[in-house]
């Protein structure tokens, strides 16, 4: 017979950019699969102009992404934000974690101010994991950024508490994405229109990356955006 509990674990997220008066924006920014926040928030120094503060939260599954022929001390590490395996709870899970994550940044700058301007971006299989979080969670972005991945199915789906929070995600997509192709992408943008979902669809010469012009690029399109 199946038991389940809930258990308290530590788990840590990093930060680039200033916590003070000068935070006009906030990022929540969720890693890909198989990566960690330390090296994945690096991608971020494009926008890092004394403006905004990065959040890289990590996600809670650690991994060895190498066999075990391999000696421990050898081997390099990732994470994931879930697998197919116990799928809801690991879901609620860290939806809840990156609540928590947003509670103790607010904490940060309450003696200033919380910004008009938060931005959730994820990347690659960090796509879902913000998606769901601005869905489900207690955080309200203003932007939601979805880069080199899709929208999961079930927010799709009409009567969707995703609707009713209105969002209108960015897709950024590399020309030479292997992940999210000419086929892929216009299977998207097709699930999309069914679904009557809006967005906007930002294109760059690149593959399943983050370059740093496509983000700078990214960051003054949404400046331009009235908060």
């Amino acid at each position: 017979m199946l038991h389940s509990i809930k258990v308290s674990r530590t788990a840590r997220y990093y930060t680039l950019g200033p916590e003070d008066g000068a935070v006009a924006e906030v990022w929540f920014v969720l890693h890909g699969y198989g990566q960690l926040a330390s090296t994945f928030i690096s991608a971020f120094t494009a926008v890092d102009d004394g403006t905004r503060l990065v959040v890289a939260p990590e996600a809670l599954n650690r991994f060895y992404l190498t066999g075990v022929d391999t000696p421990a001390a050898d081997r390099a590490v990732g994470a994931t934000w879930m697998t197919r395996e116990d799928r809801a709870n690991e879901i609620d899970d860290y939806v809840a974690y990156l609540d928590a994550v947003a509670d103790d940044v607010c904490s940060r700058l309450q003696a200033h101010r919380w910004p008009n301007r938060v931005i959730v971006l994820g990347f690659s299989q960090g796509t879902a994991t913000a998606a769901r979080w601005a869905s489900a969670g207690r955080i309200r972005p203003t932007e939601l950024v979805l880069w080199g991945g899709a929208l999961p199915p079930e927010l799709l789906a009409r009567g969707h508490p995703s609707h009713e929070r209105q969002l209108l995600p960015y897709f950024v997509v590399g020309s030479r994405d292997k992940f999210v192709n000419a086929e892929r992408l216009a299977e998207e943008e097709q699930r999309m229109r069914d679904a009557g979902t809006a967005y906007r669809l930002l294109r760059y010469d690149g593959g399943h990356s983050i370059p740093s012009q496509a983000l700078a690029t990214l960051a003054r399109t949404i400046a331009s955006r009235e908060a």
